[in-house]
């Protein structure tokens, strides 16, 4: 697990977080309500990076949902960023996410699995197709009168886990695109992080760091009840 050293602050707001550096890529921790790219008078991360480390390149690899924070890998490099790309491509990388819903799901766990097609107002939409097919995996536990998720994507699809909690009636706290709840953020987090790299398996973990619901009491909830170490994940295939 990598060892959080570097904070950057953006006109008072935290922007990201530097959790690990190394020359071929590094992990950065996403705020809430941070676009990935410029968005109109707004920088995006990517630009905020690139201004506070002027020195360094930065190749995007992956990216995460406006109101989506935690763990991001940027390269460093055009090589290591086309060994990112087949990393991707291949399905060779596991993530999880955690989320929080007021609603009870119609399944405490299980597969949600289907294509993904554009729908009115930026939304996506599940369907029985095979089209742009989206695979998502969840486990589930009770939490302040809603219910907790740590969640496993086998694909990258653009709003996947948006789409996937509302299609079993869990839309995420704070997502109101997807008819969840208003809250002071919207609560889907990027927890962790782990792949091959040069022949070593790399892992990091990043536990959410704002929201009123993303406290020491959820984190508890999520160490003894969705502990990934303990949980069974069906297989991918």
């Amino acid at each position: 697990m990598a060892t959080r050293f570097f904070l950057y602050f953006w006109c008072g707001a935290v922007l990201f977080e530097v959790i690990f550096r190394c020359y071929d890529y590094w992990i950065i921790n996403k705020s809430e309500g941070v676009s990935f790219h410029h968005e109109s008078n707004e920088a995006g991360l990517i630009q905020a990076l690139s201004e506070a480390f002027p020195e360094q390149s930065f190749y995007p690899v992956h990216r995460l949902d406006k109101m989506t924070s935690g763990l991001l890998i940027v390269a460093c490099h055009k090589k290591a960023a086309a060994l990112f790309g087949s990393i991707f491509e291949n399905h060779e990388i596991e993530k999880r996410y955690l989320a929080f819903s007021i609603r009870k799901p119609k399944k405490k766990q299980g597969t949600i699995a289907g294509g993904m097609e554009p729908s009115r107002r930026g939304q996506w939409k599940l369907t029985q197709g095979k089209d742009n097919f989206a695979i998502t995996q969840f486990f589930s536990a009770a939490h302040q009168g809603g219910r907790a998720f740590i969640v496993r994507p086998l694909t990258g699809k653009t709003h996947q886990i948006r789409v996937a909690l509302k299609s079993i009636g869990s839309p995420i706290l704070g997502d109101s695109r997807y008819g969840g709840e208003a809250a002071d953020r919207g609560y889907l987090h990027a927890y962790a992080l782990s792949f091959d790299w040069q022949g070593e398996r790399k892992h990091y973990i990043c536990p959410p760091i704002s929201g009123d619901i993303f406290t020491n009491d959820f984190m508890a909830c999520v160490e003894t009840k969705l502990d990934d170490a303990l949980l069974i994940w069906p297989s991918k295939k």
